[in-house]
């Protein structure tokens, strides 16, 4: 479904702006990024540069390599993760921004 997502954006010129480039920019894990980190300057940075980075930000397993040459036939443009794990899909932004909201209550 990720592959999917990012498949959909990439088609419409959408930035992919996903947390892990810059989690990889930064050299650690972060629980919740700030505005001040999707402005760092890196190629890797998927928030402030167009399509895909200029190479891996780890060494993807089978199955991330499966999923991105099968991607997920979906209508969807955004995801959030919660704190189980879990992923919320949605359509448009406005969506994202509740499921966003519901997962940080």
């Amino acid at each position: 479904m990720i592959a999917g997502v990012f498949f959909n954006r990439l088609k419409q010129g959408m930035p992919l702006q996903s947390c892990p480039t810059v989690q990889y920019i930064l050299g650690y894990p972060k629980a919740e990024l700030t505005i001040a980190d999707t402005q760092i300057a890196s190629p890797y940075n998927t928030y402030q540069n167009p399509g895909l980075p200029p190479g891996p930000i780890a060494s993807p397993g089978m199955a991330a390599i499966q999923a991105v040459l099968y991607p997920a036939d979906t209508p969807y443009y955004y995801f959030v993760v919660a704190e189980d794990g879990s992923h919320c899909f949605s359509k448009t932004y406005e969506e994202h921004l509740a499921a966003v909201d519901a997962v940080d209550k």
